[in-house]
């Protein structure tokens, strides 16, 4: 079967059957032609021929598609017989989708990332440690808990205290219910205002978890005025900024905390000091893109 035949023959399948069938086509037939063997075997072909004729045979007044049934089930069956002979070709076909799914999702994030930089790396409601003026960018995505960004804070803090040139933003996103989560996210930001943010941060992620009592009793602790702070926690520009982060972080498809944004790729899941110390470098060697 010429290459051109498979091309059309895959292009019908897609068609009339869908992807699955045209990619198992090109599993049992395409890559050996294209590659200079031969597409099936000579079984196969008489198979084929026993199905409903010759390759050539044009299509009958009955079916409006290039193969009659016989032809198809016949088809089917040369599929099927290949893929339980060879069932290793399906691990290096999903293996191979996976990559490539993963490959545009990182384009589109990173399309993403370039268009709302502003909003990502530099929003007034966001909390900068270390060196606001760095030359790389870290920005964390996190809730108060989330027992992974609780074992990230002090990963986070290393890196701040080994790289004086490196800038951390610290982005609330809180997912996880109950809602002390949503709660703690905007005292935190509303404690900003009263400059001890980072003393507010640091008492509710080493806590092992955080209900509506302790986002108070917390704070009460790190010397904020409650009273102002409760007031704070109302504010428009404290739901909008809540609402824009969840707004970044769906259209980035993140579903879950903690994650890294370093520069324009993004990392999901815990990382440690020493993970966090290769993606900047690495960004540095590169050279900085959006941060």
């Amino acid at each position: 079967m010429p290459a051109k035949r498979v091309i059309r023959l895959m292009y019908a399948l897609m068609t009339k059957k869908g992807t699955a069938i045209a990619v198992a086509v090109l599993i049992a037939g395409g890559l050996t032609v294209l590659a200079g063997a031969p597409a099936v075997s000579t079984g196969a072909k008489l198979q084929l021929a026993q199905a409903g004729g010759s390759e050539q045979r044009a299509a009958t007044p009955n079916n409006s598609g290039p193969f009659s049934a016989e032809q198809k089930q016949a088809i089917e069956q040369i599929i099927r017989d290949y893929l339980i002979g060879n069932p290793e070709i399906l691990i290096e076909v999903s293996r191979e989708l996976e990559k490539r799914q993963a490959m545009q999702q990182a384009a589109e994030q990173k399309r993403v990332i370039l268009e709302k930089r502003d909003k990502i790396f530099s929003s007034p409601t966001d909390f900068v440690l270390g060196n606001p003026n760095g030359d790389i960018t870290v920005v964390e995505f996190f809730d108060y808990n989330c027992p992974y960004c609780k074992r990230a804070f002090s990963e986070v803090m290393e890196l701040v205290k080994a790289d004086p040139n490196v800038k951390v933003v610290l982005k609330e996103f809180p997912i996880l219910p109950p809602e002390s989560s949503m709660l703690a996210a905007k005292a935190a930001m509303a404690a900003l205002r009263q400059g001890k943010y980072l003393e507010f941060h640091t008492a509710l992620m080493q806590a092992r978890h955080i209900s509506n009592e302790d986002v108070f009793r917390f704070a009460e602790r790190v010397g904020l005025d409650v009273a102002r702070l409760k007031t704070d926690m109302e504010s428009p520009e404290i739901d909008a900024a809540i609402k824009q982060t969840a707004d970044i972080a769906q259209e980035l498809g993140l579903n879950g905390t903690p994650v890294f944004i370093v520069d324009a790729t993004v990392n999901v899941g815990l990382l440690r000091h020493e993970d966090l110390v290769q993606l900047v470098n690495e960004a540095r060697k590169a050279g900085c893109q959006v941060c």
